[in-house]
């Protein structure tokens, strides 16, 4: 481990990751807020925003598919970091300007989300070029850490700075993380492998990511638990922060100060991912983390009484939650990044994120209706039960039988 972070250039991209996830962490309590508080948006109105943000991965596909035949991944991912500035920073000043609407923050989610699908499909194969694969695990842990760290104090750094300057304002913080995230991937070197195949249109190389991964043993039952898995958490998350905001009445900086203190555990799955994978094997601990993440929603309901009830009831959602998405996406992460060609990289996280992260536009829309129409609190139980059902699609897979990441090599 301690060789990995000492490594200049991977130092460097791990920077100007650290610093996007903290400004992330800063928008995602915002946006949603604005919505509420500024535009008076709905439940449905703020399903639609969450499925806005996440609207563009179904172009991933064919995105992916180009990606892969772009010889400057790492140029890439630079613009991507600066279309999500631009995007951001359009908000202070429209609110500046009095014309802040829904139909702006759906915009601005859109062109967001065009710039990270287009992050997502360049990001594989620039991580392949930038880790040795006996250190994938290590380098995701460390990734996931800092990621699990924003998630400790960005949301109370985005409360306190929501509660002082404004949702709105609060969102330049994002915007600033970018721009210094594209300055930090741009000063990392690194001997990207040249595209192997130029032949076939965009459409054909996509179709044949999307077969690839479809047959592969590892990558369909991934999928599949994955796509469960998403669709019932973002039926959740449309509504954890309206009814946090709204039914529970707590304010902006309580919900950071209960986020923040619950993603604690966060940084405590990162950290303990690799030892506990190296206790019980990787695919039991995917498959552990997936219940973990799933579960802890059925618990919000319970939250009742004073306020700082209320907020340990978040707060302990959110540390079991954070714990077992960290044993998930640390795990899966590597075995994905083991046993997929170099050559298909991009296409099949393009097929993946198609499948993966398409449907949860739909389960943010899916938990908006349902909240409305059959009550926040019974629509969580229900997101609960499941996502922990996702486990299923591993149980016949090879994945719940895998010890080691290293001793997994690319499926033909």
């Amino acid at each position: 481990m301690t060789q990995l972070y000492r490594d200049r250039h991977f130092a460097t991209y791990w920077i100007g990751q650290a610093a996007s996830e903290f400004g992330d962490r800063v928008s995602e309590l915002a946006l949603p807020l604005i919505a509420i508080t500024v535009v008076g948006a709905s439940s449905i109105e703020v399903g639609v925003l969450t499925a806005a943000v996440w609207a563009p991965q179904l172009l991933s596909l064919f995105i992916g598919a180009w990606v892969d035949q772009q010889p400057r991944k790492r140029r890439l991912l630079i613009v991507s970091d600066l279309l999500q500035a631009l995007a951001v920073a359009t908000l202070p000043l429209v609110w500046w300007l009095g014309s802040l609407t829904l139909v702006q923050l759906v915009a601005v989610a859109l062109v967001a989300g065009i710039g990270r699908t287009l992050s997502h499909a360049a990001y594989a194969p620039f991580f392949a070029s930038l880790v040795a694969r006996d250190r994938y695990v290590q380098a995701n842990s460390l990734l996931s850490a800092t990621r699990s760290g924003s998630f400790v104090a960005g949301p109370a750094l985005g409360g306190a700075l929501i509660q002082t300057l404004g949702a709105p304002v609060a969102m330049i913080v994002d915007a600033a993380s970018f721009a210094f995230s594209a300055h930090m991937t741009g000063r990392v070197r690194v001997t990207e492998r040249p595209p192997a195949d130029h032949s076939g249109t965009l459409v054909r190389r996509a179709a044949h990511g999307f077969r690839y991964l479809w047959r592969h043993p590892y990558m369909a039952a991934s999928l599949r638990c994955c796509t469960t898995l998403n669709f019932f958490s973002f039926v959740a998350m449309a509504l954890v922060l309206l009814y946090a905001s709204r039914t529970l009445g707590l304010s902006a900086g309580a919900i950071g100060l209960a986020f923040g203190a619950g993603a604690v555990a966060g940084l405590a799955g990162a950290v303990l991912a690799g030892r506990i994978a190296r206790w019980i094997g990787a695919g039991c601990t995917i498959a552990v983390g997936a219940v973990l993440f799933s579960a802890p929603y059925a618990l919000l309901p319970l939250a009742s009484g004073p306020g700082w009830a209320k907020v340990a009831v978040l707060a302990l959602v959110e540390a079991i939650s954070g714990f077992g998405i960290m044993l998930f996406d640390i795990n899966l992460n590597a075995l994905q990044t083991a046993v997929v060609h170099d050559d298909l990289r991009s296409r099949v996280s393009g097929a993946f994120a198609t499948v993966n992260y398409g449907i949860r536009p739909l389960g943010a829309l899916v938990g908006g209706v349902l909240g409305s129409v059959a009550g926040i609190g019974p629509t969580l139980v229900m997101a609960a039960v499941g996502g922990t059902l996702s486990i299923g699609w591993l149980v016949k897979s090879p994945i719940l039988g895998t010890r080691a990441i290293e001793d997994l090599r690319p499926v033909d």
